[in-house]
């Protein structure tokens, strides 16, 4: 049976990885920070700060896993505009500390690093689907760290021989995902309004910007057979390759809700700088993995509309809705 270990398990991503490989048959040790929690069973939960590097080569020694799934990360745009120092810590320092731990190992384990698609910041629209040969140009602090991860990992490759593979993952959503991301908050509002939790509007940002949505379970699919074709030193783009302008993914979710609900535009919603368009071009993951999406968007919205409909059960509003 291999051995998987997912470094920062705890987030949104980690829960769908760890029931994705224990359903492939892995053996999972999955780490997060002292204050957070795992929910589930069939795995071990390690405590782990990737700020700390001993720490970090104690565990692998001990556990000696086949292959590292690296998603320890700060991940919200939002936030490394705010808190920039923090966003490097744990996205540099913290994935340099990896590297330099698996690479005083006496054996090669397979590395996977998350990278994200917001690498590549503003393309132009005739360069659109996005190759990982595009360049990337790096919009906003959490976009420039993971430029810096993956040039790093493939430094190391070079250098050391490591089996380490980048993917650049595009937006990737479905059910528990935290309202900092744009589906899960257009959901939890609407949410809210059926319960009569808040006045029936929901609030927006840009919704004039396309995205490469995928549901979350085909990503951490995609993850696992590259964990196991991926070739070492090669960055993989992993999404569903088709864009969606965020007003029609707002329209779907107003569809599907079951009352009258109204829009307004909220200027804190907005990013200091955004691109208009991101599409994947997937064309290299497929033809190394045989991957395909699966789960279509209509779906993944309807369930995680549901999900946040089940966050509110039990609590009562004070608004009045129209059905």
């Amino acid at each position: 049976m291999k051995k998987a270990l997912i470094i920062g398990a705890a987030g949104f991503v980690g829960s769908y990885l760890i029931r994705q490989l224990l359903g492939d048959g892995y053996q999972v040790t999955a780490t997060k920070m002292p204050q957070e929690a795992i929910p589930g069973e069939g795995f071990e939960v390690r405590d782990l700060d990737i700020l700390d590097q001993p720490a970090i080569a104690a565990l692998l020694g001990e556990v000696r896993p086949d292959c590292i799934f690296h998603l320890a990360a700060q991940s919200s745009v939002y936030l490394s505009w705010k808190n920039p120092g923090l966003t490097i810590d744990v996205n540099i320092k913290g994935s340099v500390n990896l590297m330099d731990a698996v690479r005083s190992l006496d054996y090669k384990p397979r590395v996977l690093l998350i990278g994200s698609s917001e690498e590549y910041g503003h393309i132009a629209p005739g360069e659109t689907k996005i190759a990982e040969t595009s360049a990337v140009h790096p919009g906003n602090i959490y976009a420039a760290t993971k430029v810096c991860q993956n040039l790093i990992g493939r430094i190391y490759v070079d250098a050391y021989g490591m089996e380490m593979m980048s993917v650049r993952a595009f937006n990737h959503i479905g059910p528990n995902q935290s309202p900092m991301f744009v589906v899960a908050d257009f959901c939890k509002q609407a949410a809210e309004i059926e319960k009569g939790l808040k006045e029936p509007v929901i609030r927006v940002g840009n919704l004039s910007a396309y995205r490469d949505f995928t549901d979350v379970r085909d990503i951490v699919r995609a993850y696992r057979m590259l964990m196991e074709k991926g070739a070492p030193g090669e960055t993989y783009n992993v999404g569903s390759g088709h864009a969606v302008q965020i007003r029609e993914i707002l329209d779907q979710i107003l569809v599907l809700s079951k009352t009258r609900i109204s829009v307004e535009v909220d200027p804190q919603k907005f990013r200091p700088v955004d691109v208009p368009i991101v599409e994947a071009d997937t064309r290299k993951l497929r033809e190394c993995t045989g991957w395909e999406r699966r789960i279509p968007l209509k779906q993944t919205l309807q369930e995680t509309l549901d999900y946040w409909r089940a966050q509110t059960a039990g609590r009562d509003g004070g608004f009045v809705v129209s059905e």
